[in-house]
């Protein structure tokens, strides 16, 4: 061998007799047979580039070169060449040659070697005219040596031209095993089968550890063992530069948004930093600042999703590909979130992709044990508000250096901000918010994006999150259904706003600074039953444009000491990555008051409400609490929260609003309904006047399709005996005589 990597050169050899059964080398590997790896290498080979292809199949035609000579020899002490069933017994003689000891080595081919020598002299020539070499570029990517670079040429030539699959199969002395095995591999490399360094490339060398080879069969003895490249490998030194389709579970799109400072990033990892861990938080994305420092040095992104790959039978594998496909390409390795992998380090250790730069993402603290070699550690920061206003115009096409301006949304930038600011979303998120406003406006007659649109498009990104351990609703009331006093209804105007305004206040503008304090929001709404807590937070968070999610409390309360606390963390890491309204009703059942310990049940009943309150702290999300028992509330949660809304029971004047609010436009509605006496007659909740209104539809639906005072009062009769009052003759006044006869 040649003690440099270079190999082949345009040959054409004579004709050679037949070997074994009916495998031909012909004068012409380019005639009959496929294109032969010595053939004219042209741009049609998947695209790539001639001169990339023309150096690849110039060092694989002095494999053939190899083959031919080692073939000879073969022959030459063959007894029996032309047995057609050769390879699949074993004769007395060949018994005896066996017997005689191993076959001679044989000394290096340096005609072969020669003409490697020619053909590298013309791929120096194509790289100093600017022309792209992948073979080459592998050899330094993945520190190959010269026999490592033979090796991987052996195992590729079956790829290449299929006359070598006899080939093998007669070097191998099996016909039916038609890939070289280590022992012909390293023979054709002029290594002896012996030698601790040829089989090292072969064991734990850079084309094993880098993907590029496989040595199969790992049952049979080291010498039977077939070598082969992968399909990928091939494809990607033939010009094709896409991702191995095994990967297609586990892959993601590079993150196109500008965002953030990528400039530190970027000159750490031009100085050689191949390990990186970029700690993101609730607004920030490690994502787009990994995807835009690589940019920076001309490097592609490959981006694994690792909640993804954890959940594939075969992750280890898959990560292994990963590597391999950064390596191939000369691509960082983007991998994230860690927290989903944080219990396999092996499994991140299989993404390592040295020396090309893995660049993990996650939101906790790095952990020593994941790797073994230190990180550059990076904490992302959050965007603000204004960043994300820029993002969100520049997504619909009326960023300043868009072709586009803000007509052609629709929207002026005020409209943006106003419509969009108390989204907690990621730059990767708003893009693709903003990429569902401007389908969801198609509909429309004019095709202009409005306010309601941009809401919809970032309500997309919540996912399901908080599927199963709340209930989602989708807001369909707002203020003008509501009937409440002043007061309350400013309370709940003051909680829309905080809302609206927490990232620049608490975020921005750092009012809540230090002690882990969140960017949260934490309303109490205290009053009887069916005075309006839960349509008036449904209110607020249709104003916000956000979805309600009522909490279950059965999925919440635990019996067994702890479980609480763990279902209320599943909520609350939910929540944090949704834009929504988080709603627990029934509040005081677990945001009580902490009691004197007098047993081990008190002890830890105080240990669930010490770690609420230091929840809530630092919750990032908006939080109503809704109970008909504020007493019950302790009073360290009261401090806490950022607004208490009072509701009261209604007055005359607003049951009289509620009834012909809850009875609506659209019910048939005869002119003796006196909503004047029963406003005034019956004291009834918000709830319970629209249950009752309810009720009268349905009596009315049965009774002529028309609301008639009668339906009202037996109405108002029905949901008296749900409450457990006595319906008194006085209360009902002179309409009385209508209820049923049971109704006395």
């Amino acid at each position: 061998m040649s003690g440099d990597a270079r190999v082949g050169g345009d040959t054409r050899v004579a004709r050679e007799p037949r070997v074994g059964g009916d495998a031909r080398v012909d004068d012409d590997p380019g005639a009959g047979r496929g294109t032969g790896v010595g053939g004219r290498a042209d741009g049609s080979a998947h695209g790539s580039d001639q001169a990339s292809l023309a150096h690849l199949l110039g060092r694989a035609a002095t494999v053939e070169e190899r083959v031919r000579a080692l073939v000879a020899r073969r022959r030459a002490v063959d007894p029996q060449p032309d047995d057609p069933f050769r390879g699949l017994y074993l004769s007395d003689e060949a018994v005896d040659r066996l017997l005689a000891g191993p076959r001679p080595g044989h000394a290096p081919d340096r005609a072969a070697d020669g003409r490697t020598d020619a053909v590298e002299r013309t791929a120096d020539e194509a790289e100093r005219a600017g022309h792209r070499l992948r073979l080459r570029e592998l050899v330094r990517r993945c520190g190959l040596t010269p026999l490592d670079v033979d090796l991987l040429l052996v195992a590729l030539v079956c790829d290449l031209d299929s006359r070598f699959e006899q080939l093998f199969g007669y070097l191998n002395d099996d016909v039916t095993r038609r890939r070289p095995a280590t022992a012909v591999a390293l023979e054709l490399c002029g290594v002896d089968l012996a030698s601790a360094h040829g089989r090292a490339r072969l064991t734990h060398g850079p084309l094993v550890t880098a993907g590029l080879l496989v040595v199969e069969d790992p049952d049979r003895p080291f010498p039977g063992r077939a070598v082969r490249v992968p399909d990928r490998v091939v494809e990607h030194l033939l010009g094709d530069d896409a991702p191995d389709a095994a990967l297609a579970p586990v892959l993601v799109a590079a993150p196109d948004v500008r965002w953030g400072d990528a400039g530190p990033l970027a000159r750490a990892l031009a100085r050689g930093t191949t390990l990186t861990y970029l700690r993101e938080g609730s607004t920030g994305s490690a994502r787009v600042l990994a995807a835009q420092a690589l940019h920076a040095l001309g490097r592609d992104a490959v981006v694994v999703d690792l909640h993804a790959l954890a959940a594939e039978p075969d992750a280890h594998a898959l990560a292994r590909s990963a590597a391999r496909e950064a390596r191939l390409r000369g691509a960082g390795l983007v991998a994230g979130p860690v927290e989903a992998v944080a219990a396999r380090p092996r499994l991140l250790a299989a993404l390592a992709c040295d020396p090309e730069p893995l660049l993990l993402v996650g939101r906790g603290a790095w952990d020593p044990a994941w790797t073994t070699h230190p990180p550059l550690l990076q904490t992302v920061p959050a965007s603000t508000t204004g960043e994300r206003s820029t993002m969100w115009l520049r997504a619909l096409g009326s960023g300043a250096d868009d072709e586009r301006d803000a007509a052609a949304a629709g929207m002026d930038d005020a409209t943006v901000e106003a419509a969009t600011l108390q989204f907690r979303l990621r730059p990767e998120q708003v893009a693709r918010a903003a990429a569902s406003a401007l389908v969801q406006a198609r509909v429309e007659p004019d095709g202009r994006v409005t306010a309601e649109h941009l809401r919809a498009g970032a309500r997309a990104e919540n996912g399901s999150a908080l599927d199963g351990l709340a209930r989602r609703i989708e807001p369909a009331v707002g203020w003008a259904d509501l009937v409440l006093p002043r007061a309350p209804l400013v309370a709940l105007r003051e909680v829309a706003l905080r809302a609206r305004h927490r990232e620049r206040v608490l975020g921005d503008w750092s009012m809540r600074p230090g002690g882990g304090r969140g960017h949260g929001v934490a309303a109490l709404f205290a009053g009887d039953s069916g005075t309006g807590k839960t349509m008036s937070a449904e209110v607020v968070a249709h104003e916000l444009g956000l979805d309600l999610y009522v909490v279950d409390l059965a999925t919440v309360v635990d019996k067994y000491i702890g479980e609480t606390e763990k279902n209320l963390e599943r909520i609350f890491t939910a929540a944090a990555e949704v834009n929504g309204v988080l709603l627990f009703d029934e509040a005081d059942a677990i945001f009580g008051r902490r009691s004197e310990v007098r047993d081990s049940h008190d002890r830890y009943a105080n240990i669930e409400s010490a770690y609420l309150l230091q929840r809530m702290e630092s919750f990032d999300g908006l939080a109503i609490l809704a109970t008909n028992l504020r007493a019950n509330i302790d009073e360290a949660f009261t401090r806490r929260l950022d607004v208490l809304v009072d509701f009261p029971l209604p007055d005359p004047e607003h049951r009289r609003a509620l009834w012909d609010r809850s009875l609506g436009a659209l019910v048939p509605r005869e002119a003796d309904v006196d909503l004047e006496f029963v406003a005034g007659a019956f004291e009834l909740a918000g709830g319970a006047i629209r249950s009752s209104a309810v009720t009268a539809a349905y009596l009315a639906a049965d009774d002529g399709g028309t609301v008639r005072m009668t339906h009202v009062i037996s109405a108002v009769e029905h949901e008296y005996r749900k409450l457990g009052r006595l319906c008194l003759p006085g209360e009902f006044g002179r309409y009385w005589s209508m209820l049923q006869p049971t109704g006395g």
